[in-house]
């Protein structure tokens, strides 16, 4: 392979790079990179990602992409809408917002 080859070749990555920075710019965004290495850097994302792996996709053979999106949508709302989270206080998301003024007393000296 000659040079010229390898060097187009490696510019897919820097071309979407460019193209993304363009549009935060362009749409004035802003932007924070994290860390070669270090992933905890954006832990939130890191967590849920590995839960969305070890509970939905690790979990299931789908056979088709509208097979994917059904268990995957199905997942969601259980995440999002019935499961206690720690971040809440034991609260579901829905819960989180209706607890009792006694709840939302202790929630805030708990910070």
């Amino acid at each position: 392979m000659s040079t010229s080859a390898t060097r187009s070749g490696d510019n897919g990555t820097e071309l979407t790079s460019n193209a993304i920075l363009t549009w935060q710019q362009d749409r004035k965004v802003e932007w924070h990179y994290i860390a070669s290495g270090k992933p905890m850097q954006n832990g939130f994302v890191e967590s849920f990602n590995g839960r969305l792996r070890d509970e939905c996709l690790n979990e299931h053979l789908f056979s088709s992409l509208r097979h994917a999106r059904h268990l995957i949508a199905a997942w969601r709302d259980d995440y999002n809408h019935h499961r206690p989270h720690t971040s809440l206080d034991g609260f579901t998301t829905r819960e989180f917002p209706n607890r009792s003024a006694k709840d939302q007393t202790l929630s805030r000296t708990n910070f």
